[in-house]
């Protein structure tokens, strides 16, 4: 299903948010490279369906990036606050890519999760 240009431009404005909002910390990753890397899946996690290859492409890219306790932390924060940001996201469906997409999460992000404590 194709997003209206609606949704893409509402999609772009949140994602310019994700990028301003995310707070700064010492990590190697930085919100702008989780954007980028994750804006394919925005529409998945809006309705379901399939994970397009380019969503899965960046939730490896991800894991791979984040290889210390720092950007642990950065990723999640930054995932969190972008999905605030859009409406109709299904955390539920967010939370699921890691799997589908064949990777390791020791964490799931919510409203109320604490990224802080992610290890």
């Amino acid at each position: 299903m194709a997003m209206s240009a609606t949704l893409k431009v509402a999609c772009t404005v949140v994602l310019m948010c994700m990028m301003v909002a995310c707070p700064h910390v010492d990590a190697t990753i930085t919100c702008i490279e989780v954007t980028a890397l994750l804006s394919p899946c925005i529409n998945y996690g809006i309705n379901g369906g399939a994970v397009p290859p380019e969503c899965c492409a960046g939730v490896k890219g991800i894991h791979v990036a984040s290889k210390t306790t720092e950007d642990r932390r950065t990723a999640c924060s930054c995932i969190q606050a972008g999905a605030a940001l859009i409406p109709g996201i299904n955390y539920d469906l967010i939370n699921s890519l890691p799997t589908q997409c064949g990777v390791n999460c020791n964490y799931t992000v919510y409203p109320s999760t604490d990224c802080s404590r992610v290890s």
